[in-house]
């Protein structure tokens, strides 16, 4: 596998410390890095290799990457998503895909028009806990599959601009999870208590069901993430923190895993997926593939669905769910 040249659009503070870190380590050169702001583009530069630009043309130009990393913000990730993948490189970007689910279905548009790779860096989908529970679950029949649950929950948001809200910048994770899990939800009613609890209960189109709790009274610092999932016959799994589990098979005790060390902050990016998601999108440019575990139209899927819960919790009843084709 040769390494991919990367561009780096963005050199803020969560890129500089879960996206630059990880490209050496994962296996690219880094050729360029973009920032309105020069000095952040020159620290970044500085710090993990890479020539400095303001200008993303320009860079884009000059560099001629074999893909671009898009770290700016969801309204970024919507409108320069398109215009690189316009330019003809494949596109990478940080979570959420775009501010609305018809914006995220324009990007996946664009991407299909051009044959490219768009994926939204979507980490559980690439965790070991998570890989390993999708694992388990497809050696049963879709029938087997009785239900999930879900318990995420985070330290206090301010709930005070679009882009910060607690359900869509910290929640759309473990919506997204769902999806990766159970395949695709096509009934959802959720209670809510303002912008910072929520209740929520699933229907998918296998015939199972789900519920996901949601709340912002915890802590960042103590990490309290709860899965199980269910399937008939005395076969279940527990997820603890995206990282420990148990399997239970035939009412029998068959896997256990409790990894040395973990914290939410960080870690080898396999544990919280960070560096995972990034090796899979440089394997995928080696592939020349425009398909990843989380490639744009199921960053789509899961903002129908975090959309669906909003409504939901609005209206007081049940929404059906109904995904476009690009």
């Amino acid at each position: 596998m040769s390494d991919p040249r990367i561009c780096i659009i963005g050199a803020g503070n969560l890129s500089s410390r879960r996206i630059y870190p990880y490209i050496a380590p994962a296996g690219g050169q880094l050729a360029g890095v973009c920032d309105l702001d020069e000095q952040k583009a020159r620290q970044n530069s500085n710090r993990f290799g890479g020539k400095a630009y303001t200008d993303i043309t320009v860079m884009l130009n000059e560099c001629k990457p074999d893909g671009v990393m898009i770290c700016t913000g969801p309204k970024g990730h919507y409108e320069l998503g398109q215009k690189v993948l316009k330019m003809g490189y494949p596109v990478y970007t940080e979570k959420p895909p775009a501010l609305t689910a018809q914006e995220t279905l324009e990007v996946a548009k664009v991407a299909q028009e051009t044959g490219l790779l768009c994926m939204t860096a979507f980490k559980k989908r690439y965790n070991v806990a998570y890989s390993r529970a999708r694992q388990w679950l497809e050696q049963f029949h879709a029938d087997e599959i009785y239900a999930m649950s879900i318990d995420y929950c985070s330290a206090q948001y301010g709930n005070d601009t679009p882009h910060r809200m607690f359900l869509f910048d910290f929640c759309i994770h473990t919506i997204d999870l769902a999806l990766y899990l159970l395949g695709d939800v096509v009934e959802v009613f959720a209670f809510a208590k303002g912008p910072d609890a929520y209740a929520v209960s699933l229907k998918f189109a296998s015939g199972a069901v789900g519920n996901m709790t949601f709340a912002d009274g915890r802590s960042f610092n103590i990490p309290t993430e709860e899965v199980e999932l269910t399937v008939r016959g005395g076969n279940f799994m527990t997820i603890h923190n995206s990282s420990s589990w148990r399997i239970t098979e035939n009412n029998q005790p068959s896997e256990w895993r409790e990894p040395p060390t973990f914290t939410s902050a960080g870690d080898s990016g396999n544990e919280t997926g960070h560096m995972a998601e990034i090796v899979a999108f440089f394997k995928a440019l080696n592939e020349q593939t425009n398909q990843t575990r989380s490639s744009i139209y199921e960053s789509y899927k899961s903002m129908v669905l975090y959309e669906a819960i909003l409504k939901s919790a609005k209206f007081h009843q049940p929404v059906k769910i109904e995904y476009q084709n690009v």
